[in-house]
């Protein structure tokens, strides 16, 4: 197998016949690296799975994470509304053979999948798929990999532009491929590089950029391109937006900045687009969240007169927003953001569409090495800058803030991300390790971990906030900061007593007796110990009263940076995701059908009951169903 290929790549109209090419240099024993998420070359290692499903003499190992795979509907009023979402956005992005087999539980035993990372909450009802996850951080992926003995890397490209002949861009997903590039073409690894070309796929910089000589081959053919993946947005919930505004205060002028996906993701976006371009709104906004309490002066008011810059594992459209609005506008070797990969909606490629050559030239894609790692991660080869030295990167990344969200944080300070207390997988830790890691070795860096105080299911609500957990994905001795809707709790350097009182103030009131009184069993607390005043009205209905001024005026929109749906389907968006809490509750879903038969159909209304085939109910469960979205649907 070549170090690096001297002569340019061979190019290949047909998937069979370069899948036969490959089976025959490789001698029938593949180990594929298939890049996260976007980057996966889907015709190609199709192709090979079921070459390996129909010759047992093949031995094929896919190393990947983030296996995307469209939405699939809970119930039939589900379906009704995700049925055309999913036929306009996903019917056209061909399906990945792996995953069907790990659906089905019958992989084949020449075919090994090991997976880092899932979509999250996808695979917890499947047992083969729990059984094939690898627990591991992103940045741990590039030496599994090389332990594996890789030979093959198959990935979605960006064909040259006019700017650029002679070169690619790996463009969503320079994560570990641009380092097994680089390895290759210094003549320390030795595999195949195989490119499926997608002009869909924008052309980006940074390390994505490469050489023709970095593939052998590339597939290219009108019927191997294909839509890219692109989910919706989600809408922006009061708890969402309490906690995207206080974390926005967080930020400091100046700043290195990372979020994560999300709609906690979207309102942080939201927020500081708010403190830059409405200051005083925003101020207003704030101080009833705050309470008065700004935890060790971390609170920031003020507009960015320096600007940020970025340094993320996922580029999300958040930081688009943040470029175009000129608050992402310090560069770091000509960078406005330095990201890893990137699963985008159709805003995204809106977004990065609408910003100036100046400001999309700015957005480099880099490495997990690079982003998510202190260490020396220097590419390997000579001509490049020194950004990727430890001491540059110090001197780069100052007032970092690294945000990421949790699903539970026990009151010790513990952070439940990834998995549940039986084993089972929810997504992976990813690189949430890592930057928290780094918050830890920058002076003036923290980490903040966002969750909302309580989720509810089949109507019944649990708090978010725990006493103990029988998991953790970050231990108690990296806690730093937690924001809940209800307020900020700093928790660096305190020791476990004042941790507790900390957490306790902004965990929802209804779940705060009970946890004091574990607390003081435990001898955590003294006896006497009592939560402030001040604190023991975390109620759903106060953040409700602080922000419905400010939702009625649009200055909190249930999608702030657009979604891709219609904007009847954003109305039925979010009244589904008022609904879906309480599936299964049966007195609670009686409850609010009985409200619906009350309500008057306003012409919104009656849109989203149309798209819904429920504005002329033929069946009990259709007047059920249309009586369930007249009391969650918005009136105006």
């Amino acid at each position: 197998m070549p170090t690096s290929n001297t002569f340019g790549p061979e190019i290949i109209d047909d998937v069979e016949t370069l899948a036969d090419t490959l089976i025959e240099r490789l001698e029938k024993r593949l180990i594929v690296g298939l890049p996260l998420g976007l980057g996966k070359a889907n015709h190609l290692i199709n192709t090979l799975f079921r070459r390996a499903c129909e010759d047992s003499s093949i031995d094929l190992t896919i190393f990947t994470a983030l296996t995307l795979e469209a939405p699939t509907a809970g119930s039939d009023l589900q379906q009704r509304f995700l049925g055309p979402v999913s036929e306009r956005l996903f019917d056209d992005y061909p399906a990945l053979d792996y995953a069907k087999a790990l659906r089905r539980g019958d992989l084949p035993p020449n075919i090994t999948v090991r997976d880092f990372y899932f979509q999250a909450g996808t695979w917890l009802g499947s047992p083969l798929a729990q059984q094939i996850y690898t627990s591991i951080n992103y940045t741990q992926a590039l030496d599994a990999l090389l332990r594996a003995g890789v030979n093959l890397i198959l990935q979605l490209i960006a064909p040259p532009g006019a700017d650029n002949a002679g070169r690619y861009s790996l463009s969503c997903n320079p994560d570990i491929s641009a380092d097994l590039l680089d390895r290759r073409r210094a003549g320390q690894l030795e595999l195949i590089s195989v490119g499926q070309i997608n002009s869909r796929l924008p052309f980006l910089g940074g390390e994505a950029d490469r050489p023709e000589s970095d593939f052998d081959y590339l597939l290219k053919g009108s019927e191997y391109e294909f839509p890219l993946f692109s989910p919706p947005h989600k809408p922006v919930s009061n708890t969402d937006y309490a906690i995207g505004l206080q974390v926005a205060s967080l930020v400091p002028d100046g700043g290195t900045l990372q979020i994560g996906i999300g709609s906690i993701g979207d309102a942080i976006t939201q927020g500081l687009l708010l403190r830059q371009q409405r200051n005083d709104e925003y101020r207003q906004l704030l101080k009833p969240l705050l309470k008065a309490h700004d935890p060790a002066q971390l609170v920031q008011w003020d507009r960015f007169e320096q600007g940020l810059y970025g340094v993320t594992e996922m580029l999300v459209e958040g930081f688009l927003a943040l470029i175009k609005a000129d608050i992402i506008r310090r560069r770091v070797g000509g960078a406005l953001v330095h990201s890893a990969f990137y699963v985008g909606s159709p805003v995204f490629y809106q977004l990065l569409e609408e910003l100036p050559p100046a400001s999309r030239a700015g957005i480099a894609t880099m490495p997990v090495s690079f982003t998510n790692e202190l260490y020396d991660s220097t590419p390997l080869r000579p001509d490049d800058s020194m950004l990727g030295l430890e001491a540059e990167k110090r001197s780069a990344r100052t007032g970092a803030r690294f945000i990421n969200s949790a699903m539970m944080v026990t009151l010790t300070g513990a952070v439940i991300s990834d998995g549940l207390d039986d084993g089972r997988v929810v997504s992976g830790v990813g690189g949430q390790y890592n930057f928290v890691a780094q918050a830890f070795a920058l002076p003036d860096a923290r980490a903040v971990i966002t969750l909302p105080a309580t989720r509810t299911k089949a109507g019944k609500t649990q708090s978010n906030i725990v006493w103990q957990y029988d998991h953790t994905t970050l231990p108690r001795h990296l806690r730093d900061i937690v924001v809940t809707e209800y307020g900020i709790a700093d928790l660096r350097d305190k020791s476990d007593a004042d941790v507790i009182a900390e957490l306790l103030k902004i965990a929802d009131s209804r779940f705060q007796p009970e946890l004091l009184q574990k607390a003081k069993a435990a001898g955590k607390l003294p006896q006497n110990y009592k939560i402030p005043p001040a604190w023991r009205d975390n109620t759903p209905g106060r953040i409700r009263s602080s922000l419905e001024h400010s939702v009625r005026e649009k200055l909190l929109p249930a999608f702030p940076l657009g979604s891709g749906l219609t904007e009847t389907e954003e109305d039925l968006a979010q009244a589904l995701s008022k609904l879906a809490p309480q599936v299964g509750s049966w007195p609670r879903l009686l409850r609010l059908a009985l409200t619906g038969l009350r309500r008057p159909a306003s012409d919104s209304m009656k849109a989203g009951l149309e798209r819904m085939g429920l504005s002329r109910p033929r069946s009990a469960k259709e007047h059920f169903y249309r009586a369930l979205l007249k009391a969650t649907l918005n009136t105006e």
